[in-house]
């Protein structure tokens, strides 16, 4: 088991404990843990069988002997008796937005709610609200995290359906009886939120086919199994679907379960005006419905059925029936942007702020992931949860990232640290004066407390476009994926006003925000509003996120021209010296 693994059961066994009502301090150790876990710098495996992971500073004896196990075994029973003694709703309901352990523990032993049902219950009858520390609002709040809960009860982030889909198809590949075998559906079209996993794979062999799949590991279970189509439950709770086609029918079955379903609608409707008719099974030449291979219109891929029906081929992200008949029909598709474009970020922390890394090992990882550029830009004093920075330390952070730039460069790399901050948008300025703005390489200016006004978050959010020292804007709506909406803001007057002065706009690629939206860059795009493709890294590994984030710039139409951090360091510099007037 890896050590974020680790570090992940390590926080949950300190919630379960927090949950139980367990002393504090102990509560507080599996937290300090996981911690000290995430930030090794050598392999935890290593430290296991070496046995040396006891004399790293907070890790005392019992946590070393759990940790252990976790490493040897992939299992600790000491967590899964802990998981076993606590009622299962009360764990459910620590997915409701607002409710924490101690909230939990006070509604079970005050009002003996025990699962969600009985919380929902509690809370129409307005009993909730009565508690100590409860309220009308903090009531309210809950009935509405219930709500969002249910909502997106079948919903998975699509970093988590990816993660789930890769190895699954990576075996499927290599069976013997695989000829062919993708994705499909909105994994395939790449959306940001999946509903579950459509696998589809050619073969001579279906039921041998169906037969290796239902055996895979992380499969918990299995829902259905025939011939030709399983359907599965992964581990996580996401649902997996495969299909096996014959190989001449395989480009016709790709293109139909990737959808979208309007798009396949006005596929079907360019089929029909050509005299053809097309299905999951082929494009055949029939006035009606026909599955007869005497009639079919032999197309080896998908390419070759737009080709008969009088269109490029369109990538799968942008077959959403937006706009994208019109230009391939014209062969007037834009090249999307690759992910290999990207030549670094500049939205990303460190553990000046709430990030994980010190400045060496991010310069160390990213200079070895073959990246020019990598922003340094933690948060400003406003937010103190994230331990933001004031003016000395940023100015004390300026000049050691100026010494280590110095150190890379002397042994010949081109590769730099970028200074910046992610300076917050207050009611009425930004969290930094503009002289230590000035001071700095790249200048991210995000909204992290709005207001419930439009009016008001769109006025903020100008008034920081039109600093001239701002570079970008961060995560404009301030959307979490499955979590929280996004805040009301006008966005096209934003995309306007940066189109007057220039300033970028953020794909923030984390896969819980994905902030701008997709369908917001058509238009960013028209004005001549360039985007950057941010991770918003707080650890070194997050860096993995700008392969999802140029997905989602494929979906927003996005081009190599479009996206600032494709330009090389040397140019990327002189730009943003260039915005600043410097």
């Amino acid at each position: 088991m890896d050590k974020d693994k680790v570090a992940e059961i390590l926080v949950e066994i300190g919630t379960l404990l927090e949950l139980k009502g367990e002393n504090p301090f102990k509560t507080r150790a599996y937290a300090n843990g996981a911690r000290t876990i995430e930030g090794l710098n050598e392999p935890l495996a290593r430290l296991v069988a070496e046995k040396r992971l006891g004399e790293i500073k907070g890790i005392g004896e019992a946590l070393e002997q759990k940790i252990t196990e976790l490493v040897e075994t992939g299992k600790l029973k000491y967590y899964d008796e802990l998981k076993a003694s606590i009622p299962p709703g009360l764990i459910d309901m620590l997915e409701i937005s607002g409710l924490g352990p101690k909230k939990i523990q006070a509604l079970n032993k005050k009002l003996g709610v025990d699962s969600i049902e009985k919380l929902e219950a509690a809370c129409k009858a307005g009993t909730v609200a009565e508690l100590d520390g409860f309220g009308e609002k903090t009531q309210a709040n809950i009935l509405e995290g219930i709500e969002r809960k249910r909502t997106y009860a079948s919903k998975h982030l699509l970093s988590q359906a990816l993660r789930a889909a890769e190895p699954l198809l990576e075996n499927l590949r290599e069976h013997p009886d695989v000829i062919r075998c993708s994705t499909a559906g909105s994994l395939r079209r790449f959306k940001e939120i999946c509903g579950d996993i459509d696998l589809l794979a050619s073969s001579k062999q279906a039921a041998a086919v169906i037969e290796f799949f239902v055996s895979q590991p992380g499969i918990v279970k299995v829902l259905a199994k025939g011939e030709t189509k399983a359907s599965v439950i992964l581990d996580g709770g996401i649902q997996c679907d495969l299909r096996v086609v014959s190989d001449a029918e395989f480009p016709f079955a790709l293109a139909y379960f990737t959808g979208s379903k309007e798009h396949n609608i006005v596929m079907r409707q360019r089929a029909i005006q050509r005299g053809l008719r097309l299905n999951e099974y082929g494009l055949f030449k029939s006035k009606e419905e026909t599955r007869d291979a005497k009639l079919l219109v032999p197309c080896k891929t998908e390419d070759e059925i737009f080709e008969k029906l009088d269109l490029v081929f369109v990538p799968p992200e942008l077959r959403e029936d937006h706009g994208e008949f019109s230009a391939a029909e014209k062969n007037d598709l834009p090249r999307l942007i690759e992910w290999t474009d990207l030549k670094g970020a500049l939205h990303n922390h460190s553990n000046w702020s709430d990030g994980k890394n010190s400045l060496e090992e991010i310069a160390e990882y990213m200079e070895e992931l073959g990246l020019e550029y990598w922003a340094i830009t933690d948060h400003s004093k406003a937010s103190l949860q994230a331990n933001g920075l004031n003016a000395a330390r940023l100015r004390e952070q300026i000049l050691e990232i100026k010494k280590l730039n110095e150190k890379i460069a002397s042994r010949g790399s081109a590769f730099r640290l970028l200074t910046g901050s992610e300076v917050d948008i207050l009611k009425d300025r930004l969290d930094f004066d503009d002289d230590l703005l000035a001071e700095l390489d790249v200048v991210v200016a995000s909204l992290h407390v709005p207001s419930s006004s439009e009016a008001e978050n769109t006025k903020r959010i100008i008034r920081a476009v039109e600093n001239p020292l701002v570079h970008i804007i961060g995560h404009l709506t301030g959307r979490l994926l499955l979590e929280r909406e996004p805040y009301p803001v006008n966005v096209p007057a934003v995309i306007d006003a940066c189109a007057a002065t220039g300033t970028w706009l953020e794909l923030n690629c984390n896969p819980h925000r994905f902030d701008l939206d997709w369908r917001h860059w058509p238009y960013a795009q028209s004005k001549g509003v360039k985007c950057v493709i941010n991770p918003d890294a707080h650890r070194n590994e997050h860096a993995g996120f700008l392969r999802l984030g140029a997905g989602i710039a494929r979906k927003g139409w996005l081009t190599k021209a479009d996206v600032v951090n494709c330009l090389d360091g040397q140019k990327l510099f002189r730009e943003l010296q260039r915005m600043s007037g410097k």
